[in-house]
């Protein structure tokens, strides 16, 4: 589709509210009729006025007095308790709108192609979406919010529309010369509403060159705050071993004391405030005076004239908010772009429809059949004519210096990618034939930057709504917190509660509990178990321990994870001994198969390595025998 012009603005607006009513349908219904209320409840007292007015000037009966006085108290009473009902429901499903928001950002960031959550400029854009809704509410937000609002405004100027022609319409008996004369004649109708279409054209030209202003200077606001967001990102051991704060509080002087696009914004407040106080004082001024010439001959009587001077004053700022709304809307049309953009982000990871056999006996074979890749938008390759098979049950190491393919090979292997040439196949058949779901279910990975979410010990475990809490705790046991959990159920007896209630970390509860770095990657161990996929991979997520650490890390996963395939990454030759068949890689390809004792009696990069890092170790021996 187009994207410039009504057509697209009207496109994006209808896809944004297709969106909300399906997330937020109960707080627009609430919202709308609460404007809808206001305005209504605005026009009743206005007109219950004029017919006292018109009563007490004119017949002055008291029983239509006493009627008029009562329907105006009970009338204002329904209205005051149908505005409050509305709004105690709406504002409890206001708060949860940024929620409601949240949701859909999250469930469309779960939609993407892994390719998409690695490819900079989708980040980039999703940061953008982000500045956009934070700082000027653009996009879905915008939407959300201003759709109530503009049907409020279009209540509001059907209503005064309508009071104002008849106000316009309505002429006096007998005849006038001169200007009453005018004023009296259908000629001038016609005139005022030249007027008034005239003033409402300016209002929205007016609008429109005051957005445009805006835009200019809120454009530079993203920025400004994605400064900020580093500058929060710099406390800690650099901010104090270094002294940066001079350097961070200048920066936030520099942008904060007066900075440009606020200058811009208000000076564009300033300029465009001060065209609009004389173009709608001008225009009520001449409807005020046209409504009181009639008045005045005749044509209504007081109440009317007030009712009808409540009206105009209505009209004249209805159609100044009706016109910043519409403004606004259209001008949201660019964020809303950026938003679908997000959204439309292509997902051409072919999707099989053959079911994975569930074999108890676990007898899967996977096979690399001449595989090579590259990652999108480069030309460089990373893994070049890979070819090897493996069985359930065998122990593999992966071993090779950084930028080998070690982790590309993982990313292929459970299908995050899909490679640029040759085919992955498991028990014989092309893994892209599989359906997705439950070819992902054969592999659990501990990525080397694994993430532990606030959510309890036991959620945490099981990654899932609801956990089996015996196999949790035996999960954990076998991972190596065995000791930890002893701790902890002490500490939960106390509580009155279960160790695996505890939420990991005190983001969320201050009652949470802190875990070691090691105790963490226990604890994502324990999550591997939990899952008892058939394929485990570790994919280097204890870099940050010690050698001797690593290697028991290893050694305990080999031992429990029993007759599961288990494979396994790291830097450390020493960690990966026990392993039955190691794979070294070296600048994408495979270059030696085959286990420890026959690799480090080769001459290959496999003892290249292995010398290179037991010198490191001899050399840690004498210093530590020095000290």
């Amino acid at each position: 589709m187009a994207e410039k012009g009504l057509k697209y603005d009207i496109y994006c607006l209808k896809r944004a509210m297709k969106i909300w009513r399906e997330y937020a349908s109960k707080y627009w219904i609430l919202d709308t009729i609460e404007k809808v209320l206001r305005q209504v409840s605005g026009y009743f007292s206005l007109t219950m006025s004029a017919l006292l007015l018109d009563e007490v000037s004119g017949a002055r009966d008291e029983k239509r007095l006493i009627i008029f006085s009562a329907l105006t108290v009970i009338g204002g009473f329904i209205f005051s308790v149908l505005s409050r009902a509305v709004q105690m429901n709406e504002s409890i499903l206001e708060n949860q709108n940024y929620y409601r928001y949240s949701q859909i950002m999250f469930n469309e960031n779960c939609s993407l192609q892994y390719e998409h959550l690695e490819n900079p400029d989708v980040k980039l854009l999703y940061e953008k979406i982000d500045a956009n809704t934070r700082t000027v509410y653009g996009g879905l937000m915008n939407v959300l919010y201003n759709i109530p609002d503009a049907i409020g405004a279009m209540t509001d100027i059907v209503l005064s529309l309508s009071l104002t022609a008849a106000a316009l319409f309505a002429s006096a008996s007998g005849k006038f010369s001169g200007i009453l004369g005018f004023i009296n004649s259908r000629l001038s109708v016609f005139i005022m509403l030249l007027i008034i279409g005239a003033f409402s054209a300016l209002t929205v030209k007016l609008r429109v060159l005051q957005r445009k202003r805006k835009e200019e200077a809120l454009s530079e606001v993203s920025l400004t705050n994605r400064r900020y967001n580093s500058y929060g990102r710099l406390w800690g051991e650099d901010m104090t071993i270094f002294g940066l704060h001079p350097i961070v509080l200048n920066e936030y002087r520099r942008h904060t004391i007066r900075p440009p696009w606020l200058m811009k914004l208000q000076k564009t407040g300033l300029v465009f405030g001060a065209l609009d106080a004389p173009k709608n004082a001008a225009m009520q001024i001449i409807i005020h005076l046209y409504v009181a010439a009639k008045a005045f001959m005749g044509a209504f009587g007081v109440g009317s004239f007030v009712l009808y001077e409540g009206a105009i004053s209505r009209f004249v700022s209805a159609v100044d908010e009706i016109t910043e709304l519409v403004t606004q809307l259209r001008f949201n049309t660019g964020y809303l772009k950026t938003t679908y953009e997000f959204f439309d982000l292509p997902n051409n990871m072919y999707k099989g429809t053959l079911a994975v056999e569930k074999r108890d006996d676990l007898d899967y074979e996977i096979e690399f059949k001449d595989v090579s890749f590259k990652y999108p938008r480069t030309e460089n390759w990373v893994l070049r004519h890979v070819t090897m098979k493996f069985k359930i049950g065998d122990k593999i190491a992966i071993v090779g210096e950084n930028g080998s393919g070690k982790s590309t090979f993982i990313k292929l292997l459970c299908r995050l990618y899909d490679p640029t040439e040759g085919k992955i196949l498991l028990n014989g058949i092309d893994i892209t034939r599989y359906r997705y779901d439950e070819y992902m279910a054969l592999f659990s990975v501990v990525f080397q930057d694994f993430k532990l979410f606030g959510f309890s010990l036991g959620d945490n475990v099981s990654a899932g709504l609801g956990y089996d809490e015996a196999r949790a705790r035996d999960c954990l046991e076998r991972a190596g917190m065995g000791q930890k959990l002893n701790d902890l159920n002490k500490k939960a007896k106390e509580d009155g509660i279960s160790a695996l209630d505890y939420c990991m970390g005190r983001e969320y509860d201050i009652n949470g509990i802190e875990f070691s770095g090691g105790e963490e990657q226990k604890t994502a161990l324990a999550r591997a178990l939990y899952k008892d996929a058939p394929f485990v991979i570790l994919d280097e997520p204890t870099a940050s321990l010690d050698p001797i650490a690593e290697a028991q890390v290893y050694e305990n996963f080999n031992r429990i994870a029993k007759d599961r395939t288990s494979v396994f990454i790291s830097h450390r030759l020493s960690s990966c001994r026990f392993c039955e068949r190691i794979l070294v890689f070296d600048k994408g390809e495979i270059v030696q198969d085959g286990g420890h004792e026959e690799l480090s009696r080769q001459e290959g990069k496999y003892k290249q390595l292995w010398d290179a890092q037991a010198g490191y170790y001899v050399e840690d021996r004498k210093l530590e025998d020095r000290g």
